[in-house]
């Protein structure tokens, strides 16, 4: 049985004192429980540590938890885990209350970033592609996916007219998005292109425009910063062109 609950939290001064960085006040507490097997303590005292793993070679790289353990306090939180053999784990995970609400814009979000541009969006992660397709068309685009970067680069060759944009994930065998951009743009020049990336490193804003692409931004990403992007892009070219029209 998995349990999820969220509520709120007051922590004390006596709460925090073996907490790192962390001051007394209002949280938002997140608890995640199962009635699993549980784990021994020297397991516990390791389940955060990059790279440590219970699973078998090849099954399991243990960067989850780690992962999990820096986002949480990079945001100013912290997050305990309570477990036993035979008596299940409890994760608990405090996030700091932000004082005061986001603006929320009057333009629903579906309008604000609406088109009906042709896009050819590239991703090895099936899973990501299609997300990625439903969201694009549901604000109004028509989009052809491909998984493998040479099957993207071949179908762009053969009509690259019909395309108004391409995304692509920086990080695929065979050809990386780097590759495949420039590849894209000694075909047709004008092609906007926009990356998306899980490394920081392998993709700046220096990076970026010796490429020749026109916007890239970070894994994972939510329906807000694809469509975002992809209504960032599409403007600056129109506007580039009523500009070029202009003079």
């Amino acid at each position: 049985t998995l349990t999820v609950s969220l509520r709120e939290a007051k922590l004390t001064a006596d709460d925090t004192k073996q907490m790192n960085n962390m001051k007394p006040g209002p949280y938002v507490m997140l608890a995640v429980s199962d009635t699993g097997t549980g784990m021994t303590p020297d397991v516990q005292e390791r389940i955060f540590d990059p790279f440590f793993t219970t699973k078998k070679i090849g099954e399991g790289t243990g960067m989850g938890l780690a992962v999990v353990h820096g986002i949480v306090e990079n945001h100013g939180g912290m997050i305990t885990v309570e477990s036993a053999p035979g008596r299940g784990t409890t994760f608990r995970i405090y996030f700091p209350i932000a004082a005061g609400t986001a603006p929320v814009s009057k333009e629903p979000m579906h309008r604000r970033y609406r088109g009906n541009e042709h896009i050819l969006f590239v991703d090895d992660e099936e899973t990501l592609v299609d997300l990625a397709v439903e969201m694009l068309q549901l604000h109004g685009y028509r989009v052809t996916a491909k998984t493998e970067s040479n099957e993207a680069y071949k179908a762009f060759k053969e009509n690259p007219a019909d395309f108004d944009l391409v995304v692509t994930d920086q990080t695929m065998p065979k050809m990386t998005g780097s590759e495949l951009s420039r590849a894209l743009l000694k075909i047709r020049p004008d092609i906007p292109i926009i990356i998306c990336t899980g490394y920081s490193s392998k993709i700046s804003d220096a990076i970026a425009k010796k490429i020749g692409v026109a916007d890239y931004f970070l894994k994972p990403f939510d329906t807000e910063k694809l469509v975002r992007s992809v209504r960032k892009v599409l403007d600056a070219k129109k506007n580039k062109r009523k500009t070029d029209r202009n003079n």
